[in-house]
């Protein structure tokens, strides 16, 4: 196995196996079996276990947002801009569930809730992080949206968002492209003047 290939066996193991038994019970022994690599190898391209966490999650979020940027543009009309980003992540999760119970587990941890007030705050802005900020500063701008602060656009947006894709990877709900698109626009209802 190239050195690549070792690399992304444990960023792939530790997704699945913390989205199936959470951070604590997917210690780098079981990640290691799990990715076919020695246990030391994990130290070879990461630090520790917290740093692997955290890589991960920023692969996950870049990965999300060059999907979300497909037929993106700057010119489109900010609602427009704002549904299609909205939907586009929805589908994402949907379509991921890995991922999204990842990155779920992620944000409710410790580790995301020092790096969710750094992006809030402005200390930390991750690639792809500009677009929903400057999305959101626009429109308070522009007075498109509510004036509210940032973290509370965020939650009105993407709050709805991460609940309903969890009641889709539950079961609960089964989402189609109409439904999508509704949710979406409710979103959108939630933010506009």
């Amino acid at each position: 196995m190239s050195k690549e290939d070792k690399r992304e066996a444990i960023l792939q193991a530790t997704l699945e196996l913390v989205a199936e038994h959470g951070f604590h019970d997917a210690p780098c022994s079981l990640i290691a079996e799990r990715a076919g690599v020695a246990a030391g190898t994990i130290y070879r391209y990461f630090e520790n276990k917290n740093e692997l966490i955290v890589v991960l999650y920023r692969e996950l979020e870049t990965k999300i947002n060059a999907t979300l940027l497909t037929g993106y543009t700057l010119e489109a009309p900010f609602r427009e801009r704002f549904v299609h980003l909205v939907s586009g992540l929805l589908q994402y999760f949907i379509a991921s569930p890995l991922e999204f119970k990842y990155i779920e587990q992620f944000h409710h941890s410790p580790y995301g809730v020092a790096f969710r007030r750094d992006k809030m705050l402005g200390q930390d802005e991750p690639e792809g992080c500009n677009i929903y900020c400057e999305l959101f500063k626009q429109g308070v701008t522009q007075q498109v949206i509510k004036d509210l602060p940032l973290v509370l656009l965020f939650d009105l947006a993407f709050g709805p968002i991460i609940s309903v894709a969890r009641n889709h990877i539950l079961g609960f709900i089964q989402l189609d492209a109409t439904l999508i698109q509704q949710i979406a626009e409710a979103c959108w209802d939630s933010l506009k003047r």
